[in-house]
C-alpha cells in the first residue's frame, strides 16, 4: 500500500487539528444554550407555579377552582404541561394533564417559604424527554388548610431546538473541516515547491558533474540545515570520487611498470635460445618484480580491510625504548649499505598494538633510509606529553615543499613527480602509516624545514587501559 505524501499527512493533520477546535467550540457553545434554555423554562414553570399560589390564597378564587377548574388551563402554555390541585391525601380539585403524563412525586415547597427555581426537579419520560416538576404549599382563608400545587412540562420544544442546534454544529464543523482540508492542502503543496526544487537539483547531480551545489536562496529557513548537509555530503563524495580516480590511475601506472617489464623481459627471452646464465638473470629479475606486485597487493589488501568499521586492534602498553631498538637492529644493516647512522632517543611506554606499531615505525625508518642525504644520521625520538605520546622519525634530506606534505600521506603520492626508484617503492608505505594511527584514534605529521624532514606519530592517552 503506498504511503500518502507528506503533503497530503500535514492537510489531513490540520483538517483534524480543525475540526477538534470547532467541535470543541461548538461543545461550549451547545452547552451555554442548553443551559440557558434550562433557566429560562424553569424561571417560566416557577413563575407560573408562585402565580397560581399566589391567586388561590383569595377565598374568591378558591371558589372558582370548584366551579370553573378549566379556567386555570390557560395558565400552563402549552399542551404538554402538567396541573395538578388539591388538598394532599384527598383528590385533586384540579388535574390538568393533556398529554397523559404521571403525575410525578415532587417534594413540596412549604407555604411560607419562597419558591426557588432551585426547587424544580428533572426527569426523562419514557421516551427519552426531558421533564421538569415542581410542587409548593399555600395556606387557604380557612386555618390549617393547605392546597398543594404541582406543575411539570414536557421539554419538547427544548429538545427540538437542541436537536437542530447540534445538527447546524456538525455540518458547519464538517464543511469548515473540509474546507479547511482543501485549503492546507493547497497552501502545504506551494509550502513545498521549494523541496521539490531541491530534489529536482539533486536528481540531476551525478558523476559528471559532482561540483554542483544546491541552490537554497528562496528556499525556507527550515531547509537551511539540510541543504548545508546535502551540500558537505556532496564535497565529501567529490572528494572521494576524486581520489579514487587518482588511486585507480596510480594503481594502473605502478602495476603497469613491473608487469610490463615482466612482458618485455619474458618476450626477449623467447626470441631465440639463451643461456642458462641468462635464464637466471631473467628469473632473478622477474622474481623481484614479482615480489614488488605481492607487496603492493598486500598493502592494498591492509588498507582496504583498516577501512572497515569491525577492523579491532589488539592494544597493550609497549616499551618505547625496545620498539626502537628492535627496529633499529633490523634496518642497521640497510642503513650501513647507504652511509647512515640510526639512534635512538627517549624512553616511556605508548598504548598500542604491538604489530601495527612496529609497522608503522619500519615505514617510516624505510622512507627516511630511502630519502636521508648521506652520510648522516636518523633519529628516532619519543616525547611524552599531557595529550599522549609522540613518536618522532627525523633524517636530514632535501626539503619537502610546503604543497607536498599534506598530500604525503595518500595512497600512491610521492614527492617525486618524475617516479623515480619506482621499483623499490609503492606509493603506500605512509598511507599505511595515516591507517594504523587511524585505527589508534592518533594521527601522524610530517615536517620538512632547515634541511630535516621529521615524520610524528601521535598516540592519545587511552582512555582505558
Amino acid at each position: 500500500m503506498k504511503r500518502p505524501s507528506l503533503t497530503t499527512r500535514l492537510a489531513l493533520l490540520f483538517a483534524l487539528l480543525c475540526m477538534a477546535v470547532l467541535g470543541a467550540v461548538g461543545l461550549v457553545l451547545y452547552r451555554g444554550l442548553e443551559t440557558q434554555l434550562t433557566l429560562r423554562d424553569d424561571a417560566a414553570l416557577v413563575t407560573r407555579v408562585e402565580q397560581i399560589r399566589t391567586l388561590l390564597q383569595d377565598s374568591t378564587t378558591l371558589q372558582l377552582v370548584y366551579d370553573k377548574p378549566r379556567l386555570f388551563e390557560n395558565m400552563l402554555g402549552n399542551r404538554e404541561a402538567l396541573l395538578v390541585v388539591g388538598f394532599p391525601g384527598q383528590p385533586p380539585l384540579i388535574e390538568i394533564n393533556p398529554a397523559g403524563i404521571a403525575i410525578p412525586d415532587v417534594v413540596p415547597v412549604a407555604s411560607n417559604a419562597t419558591l426557588p427555581i432551585a426547587a424544580v426537579q428533572r426527569s426523562v419520560d419514557p421516551h427519552g424527554t426531558p421533564f421538569a416538576a415542581v410542587a409548593a404549599n399555600t395556606r387557604m382563608g380557612e386555618p390549617g388548610r393547605e392546597l398543594r400545587i404541582t406543575a411539570g412540562r414536557l421539554m419538547s420544544e427544548r429538545s427540538r431546538i437542541l436537536a437542530n442546534y447540534r445538527q447546524q454544529i456538525f455540518w458547519m464543523s464538517l464543511g469548515a473541516t473540509l474546507l479547511a482540508a482543501g485549503v492546507a492542502f493547497i497552501l502545504v503543496r506551494r509550502g513545498m515547491r521549494p523541496l521539490a526544487a531541491l530534489a529536482a537539483q539533486a536528481a540531476s547531480i551525478g558523476v559528471d558533474n559532482l561540483a554542483t551545489r544546491l541552490e537554497a536562496a528562496d528556499a525556507p529557513s527550515e531547509l537551511a540545515p539540510l541543504t548545508t548537509s546535502f551540500n558537505a555530503m556532496l564535497a565529501r563524495l567529490a572528494a572521494g570520487f576524486t581520489r579514487l580516480s587518482q588511486v585507480t590511475e596510480d594503481m594502473a601506472h605502478d602495476l603497469r611498470t613491473p608487469i610490463g617489464t615482466l612482458l618485455g623481459q619474458t618476450e626477449v627471452a623467447l626470441g631465440q635460445a639463451r643461456s642458462a646464465a641468462y635464464y637466471h638473470g631473467i628469473l632473478v629479475s622477474n622474481q623481484e618484480e614479482l615480489q614488488r606486485l605481492s607487496r603492493m597487493t598486500d598493502n592494498m589488501l591492509f588498507l582496504a580491510r583498516a577501512e572497515h568499521a569491525d577492523t579491532m586492534i589488539e592494544p597493550a602498553w609497549l616499551d618505547v625504548g625496545a620498539e626502537f631498538a628492535r627496529v633499529a637492529d633490523y634496518f642497521e644493516g640497510l642503513a650501513e649499505d647507504r652511509g647512515l647512522a640510526i639512534t635512538c632517543a627517549g624512553a616511556g611506554h605508548v598504548w598500542g598494538d604491538p604489530m601495527l606499531l612496529r609497522r608503522a615505525l619500519a615505514n617510516l625508518l624505510a622512507n627516511a633510509i630511502h630519502y636521508a642525504a648521506a652520510p648522516s644520521t636518523i633519529t628516532l625520538s619519543a616525547q611524552h606529553g599531557a595529550a599522549g605520546m609522540a613518536l618522532a622519525v627525523e633524517n636530514a634530506g632535501p626539503q619537502i615543499a610546503a604543497d607536498q606534505l599534506a598530500r604525503l600521506f595518500d595512497r600512491f603520492y610521492r614527492a617525486d613527480t618524475a617516479r623515480q626508484g619506482s621499483a623499490q617503492s609503492s606509493g603506500l608505505g605512509l598511507s599505511i602509516v595515516h591507517t594504523i594511527m587511524a585505527l589508534h584514534r592518533g594521527s601522524a605529521a610530517a615536517d620538512s624545514s632547515d634541511g630535516k624532514n621529521r615524520f610524528t606519530l601521535y598516540f592519545p592517552v587511552p582512555q582505558a587501559a
